[in-house]
């Protein structure tokens, strides 16, 4: 079973990647990366202090939306012609019938079709970093970085007339041998711009290594797959033209689904975020014992009015998702009366008092014993009211791939690094998006008629 799987996988790795289209794509991404240099001038960027500053902030959002857009398209047209294609001419029947099962090659067919788009995005992506080392020309004194050109043009004519010589001698696929060529090449050319400066001075590695960068190109990359397998899914029932409306609907659907439904499916604001925190007077430091007492830093004044007395809330979210504690009891006695806090059928965490000249400072106390998961930390998010969930808007916001969650261009911009451990986070999100959606491929693909 692996060996056939593996078999269809490779096979269709080749049959993607000698097709036009894909040549085609990645002609027209490369010379995107080039236009994208001329119109991202002139948009009045001033900021200095993170990776990519000026005028090069509009080249990185761009840029690195040429390379999504590219691939998505090429993912849906690879997708189509590797499956419906074969549907069209009676070859999936051949294959089936070896046998070989309908999930093998579902999923053969996925793998080689999301490694023909994987090299792909590799490809587009080494294209956008040396336009983005090349920069904008925003003043006249501004001049093309000379390395950028022949580098990135010297691996492009090399693998164009490699593909074009092996073409015409032995009977080569010109865009295979040509994408073949590009990867390696280009990458070394990329590799050259970061140990030679603009002037041919050989530079320290890192002078140019943009590592934020670098992160947002691969969670760019981590969406691939997940598009590829959308285009699957479409392709096992549905022809070209629909495949490729359905990709762009889910690659649209995905980049406004918090703004359509994220907004809708968690409905709660934060009022503050706290800085610090510290136990007045509680012997287990858990804040579950009643009169337990905690004193609340938060980092700015909060956003509205608190009261002594009033229920508090908070989680490390701040959409309120997973909000401590829940299902309070609220209090309606006097919070600074010991007794009272103890002999009470409320269950809640309170505000005791406010400090400071901007009410920044709180203390909180438990009343009646309720015991929260975990007691307040630092970066937590304050809230005054427990989250409301929409159902429908939840379970829209979870299906439809989230491609914001891909799409990290203004942590760069706004300079906040990026932890790795959310790049880990994303690619889990993406296996999961992966695992459902071939499994739905499979699913359309069991009773389709291939005869």
């Amino acid at each position: 079973m692996f060996r056939q799987l593996i078999n269809i996988a490779s096979n269709t790795f080749l049959e993607a990647v000698r097709q036009p289209v894909y040549f085609v794509a990645l002609t027209a991404g490369w010379l995107l990366q080039i236009l994208n240099v001329a119109l991202s001038g002139y948009n009045m960027g001033l900021t200095d202090n993170a990776e990519v500053t000026k005028d090069d902030k509009m080249l990185l959002d761009v840029g690195l939306a040429t390379v999504f857009v590219v691939s998505t398209l090429l993912a849906a047209m690879i997708c189509t012609s590797v499956v419906s294609r074969e549907i069209e001419n009676k070859t999936a029947l051949t294959v089936i019938s070896k046998p070989i099962g309908r999930p093998i090659f579902v999923l053969g067919k996925y793998l080689g079709a999301t490694a023909a788009v994987m090299l792909a995005g590799v490809i587009l992506s080494i294209f956008f970093l040396l336009a983005l080392r090349n920069g904008v020309l925003s003043t006249a004194r501004d001049h093309v970085d000379t390395v950028v050109v022949a580098f990135g043009l010297g691996a492009v004519l090399v693998s164009v007339l490699v593909g074009a010589w092996g073409n015409f001698f032995y009977g080569w696929v010109f865009s295979s041998t040509t994408a073949f060529l590009l990867a390696p090449l280009t990458l070394l050319g990329w590799m050259g711009t970061l140990v030679l400066n603009e002037n041919w001075h050989v530079q320290y590695f890192l002078t140019d290594w943009k590592p934020n960068v670098m992160l947002t190109i691969a969670c760019v990359l981590l969406a691939m797959p997940v598009l590829s397998a959308v285009a699957l899914a479409a392709s096992t029932r549905l022809g070209q033209v629909m495949t490729i409306v359905v990709c762009a609907g889910v690659f649209l659907g995905g980049m406004l689904s918090n703004h359509v439904f994220g907004r809708r499916a968690i409905v709660n604001s934060a009022i503050a975020r706290l800085e610090a925190v510290e136990a007045n007077s509680d012997a287990d430091s858990d804040l579950s014992d009643p009169g337990d007492r905690w004193t609340l830093t938060l980092e700015s004044s909060p956003a509205e009015g608190l009261s002594p007395g009033q229920t508090i809330y908070y989680g490390a979210s701040p959409s309120g998702l997973g909000l401590i504690p829940t299902g309070q009891i609220p209090y309606d006695g006097d919070p600074s009366n010991p007794n009272a806090l103890i002999d009470t059928d409320a269950r809640a965490l309170i505000v005791r008092t406010l400090r400071g000249e901007k009410l920044d400072s709180l203390e909180i106390v438990n009343a009646g014993g309720y015991a929260p998961t975990r007691p307040p930390m630092a970066r937590d998010y304050i809230f005054t009211s427990e989250t409301e969930y929409n159902p429908v808007s939840l379970g829209a916001w979870g299906v439809i791939p989230n491609m914001q969650f891909f799409w990290l261009v203004d942590a760069v911009t706004q300079a906040h690094a990026i932890p790795p451990r959310y790049v880990g986070m994303t690619a889990l999100y993406s296996l999961s998006q992966i695992f459902a959606l071939n499994g739905l491929a499979v699913l359309l693909f069991q009773r389709r008629e291939v005869g």
